[in-house]
């Protein structure tokens, strides 16, 4: 069910992109031959005046076909016929509606759950951000030199940074203050003991929450409410004694002490191996805010523009190496986590909001990722259109349509790749 729902809601982000062709080619008064939902062969049809409004067979995107778009036509309604602003406009249209219905979708989730701040609400004693100096007030105003508009611009500037030593501006009673961080450092191939803690760091970081095994048939001995004090015969106070012996202990059995009820026990645990991605550990929250129109539209566009900034970033690191290719998901990698996302949501509001959370962020890396100037993509045709305009000359239908192919092979090569990192990840657990 849930691998349904995240196709159809891929489905859904590429249909609004196509829409937004379609009612921009529409309103310039192009010849539309075709408006179709999903790929693949035709499984009915209606035509509406000159257009055919189809449903395909395979669940996935869209399409629309307009007169004079892959070959040359006389027909002054073709889409090569029309001025260059307006087939420029028809392009960029599906990225701005992916935009639009975002920004849009952003707005009525932050009416409900509140808005994001770069003031921090709280930070956890022991951890490096504590280490570092930053304090419950301080609003952040730079990560490594870079401007943070979100909390979720330091997430991205952290994993960026491989999790680097980095300089921190805040804002503190109405001084900018420097200190510089080290953020913790969660090696991608660890063991774990296998319970989830009351917090990552400080008071509570050493304390049972929950037993990872709770949903499977498999038992460690933890119970909530377990306070982890000796593994062997090193005492441990907080997350980071567990992390820090872990890294040395590796996959060995462990005498693990726990204060249970004011008595102590002694349990035998083998380690789990995890390959799960690499992490950094910082130890803060942020403050959250609510209330008013102005305000609820002000950061609804701070956190589009900072998702758009960030697919931005992540561009750059993908071309220059910074990150690896292997961290990109394609179609499969994606529904997989659509579905997950809403599966592990305790309500049908909390189902409804991460799910719509999700398609607002995706559908502006859409936006994005289609107005790069890549063959086959909108950003490729928009370029064209401009030389067109240098040239003063038509670029050979025949030339566009060959530079389109090999863009599309190249995807179709990309998507591959993207699908096997995608399998592979879901096969492995990494």
């Amino acid at each position: 069910m849930s691998i349904l729902l995240g196709i159809i809601a891929l489905s859904v982000l590429i249909i609004v992109h196509e829409l937004g062709h379609f009612i921009v080619a529409k309103l310039s008064d192009i010849k539309v031959l075709e408006f179709s939902i999903f790929m693949g062969p035709k499984l009915f049809s209606v035509k509406r005046g000159e257009t055919v409004y189809s449903v395909r067979a395979v669940p996935l995107g869209g399409f629309v076909r307009m007169e004079g778009e892959e070959e040359a036509s006389e027909d002054e309604r073709a889409f090569n016929k029309k001025p260059l602003l307006t087939r420029a406009a028809v392009i960029a249209a599906g990225p701005v509606m992916n935009f639009l219905v975002a920004v849009i979708t952003i707005v009525a989730i932050v009416s409900v759950t509140g808005y994001h701040t770069t003031e921090i609400g709280r930070v956890s004693p022991g951890s490096p951000a504590f280490q570092a100096g930053l304090r419950t007030g301080d609003k952040i105003i730079k990560y490594g030199g870079k401007r943070v508009y979100h909390p979720a611009d330091i997430s991205l500037f952290v994993y960026g940074t491989r999790g680097a030593p980095v300089d921190v501006e805040v804002l503190r009673n109405g001084n900018i203050e420097k200190t510089r961080l080290v953020p913790e450092k969660i090696e991608r191939n660890r063991y774990l003991l296998g319970f989830i803690p009351k917090a990552d760091y400080g008071s509570g970081s050493n304390v049972v929450a929950d037993n990872a095994y709770a949903e499977t048939d498999k038992d460690n001995g933890f119970r909530p409410g377990d306070e982890i004090i000796r593994l062997n015969d090193v005492k441990v106070s907080s997350g980071k004694d567990i992390r820090d012996f872990m890294k040395i202990n590796k996959g060995n059995p462990i005498k693990v002490t726990v204060l249970r009820n004011g008595k102590e026990h002694v349990l035998t645990v083998t380690p789990i191996p995890s390959a799960g991605e690499e992490q950094y550990g910082i130890g803060i929250g942020f403050k959250k805010g609510s209330g008013g129109v102005l305000p609820t539209v002000k950061h609804s566009l701070i956190q589009a523009f900072s998702i758009a900034r960030n697919v931005y970033y992540s561009l750059i690191w993908l071309i220059t190496g910074r990150v690896s290719l292997t961290q990109m998901s394609g179609p499969v990698g994606i529904v997989s986590t659509i579905g997950d996302v809403v599966e592990q949501s305790p309500t049908i509001l909390d189902k409804l909001i991460n799910l719509l959370s999700m398609l607002s962020f995706i559908g502006i890396n859409l936006g994005i990722f289609n107005l790069i100037p890549f063959p086959a993509l909108d950003g490729s045709k928009i370029l064209l259109i401009a030389i067109e305009g240098i040239r003063k000359k038509a670029i050979p239908p025949e030339k566009e349509a060959f530079i389109s192919f090999i863009g599309f092979v190249l995807l179709i090569l990309l998507a591959i790749f993207t699908t096997y990192n995608d399998i592979f990840r879901q096969v492995t657990g990494g």
